[in-house]
C-alpha cells in the first residue's frame, strides 16, 4: 500500500470484485458471523434474486463478494431457453428500457 497515491479509478480492463462461492445460505451465514466476529465492515446479506450475496472490502480496498449458488439463473426461465433473452431479476425491471438501450448487439 501506498498512502501517497491517489485511489484507483473504476474503467475499461479494471477488476470491479473478486467474487467467491458459497454452496448456500446456511454458508453465506456463517461467512456473515465470521466477518461480524473481525469486525470487518460488509454490506450484510444482499437478496440478488439468483444468489445472495454478502460484500466487503480488504484493507487495500478490493471488493470482495461471497455469493450462494442458488437459486440459480433458471429461477426465472428454463435451462433449454436459458440467454436467449435478456432476464432481469424483478428489483432491475423498471429499468429494463434504460438497459435495453445501453446494451451493443453481440454479432
Amino acid at each position: 500500500m501506498q498512502p501517497g497515491l491517489a485511489p484507483a479509478r473504476q474503467g475499461a480492463g479494471a477488476v470491479h470484485h473478486v467474487a467467491f462461492r458459497a454452496p448456500d445460505q446456511e454458508t453465506l451465514h456463517q461467512w456473515t458471523a465470521r466477518l461480524a466476529e473481525f469486525r470487518l465492515p460488509s454490506s450484510g446479506e444482499v437478496e440478488r434474486y439468483y444468489f445472495r450475496s454478502l460484500y466487503f472490502r480488504e484493507p487495500n480496498g478490493i471488493l470482495f463478494e461471497i455469493a450462494t449458488d442458488g437459486p440459480g439463473f433458471t429461477a426465472d426461465e428454463p435451462l433449454e431457453t436459458l440467454g436467449q433473452r435478456l432476464a432481469l431479476p424483478p428489483f432491475l425491471e423498471p429499468e429494463r428500457a434504460a438497459i435495453e438501450a445501453g446494451l451493443k448487439p453481440l454479432a
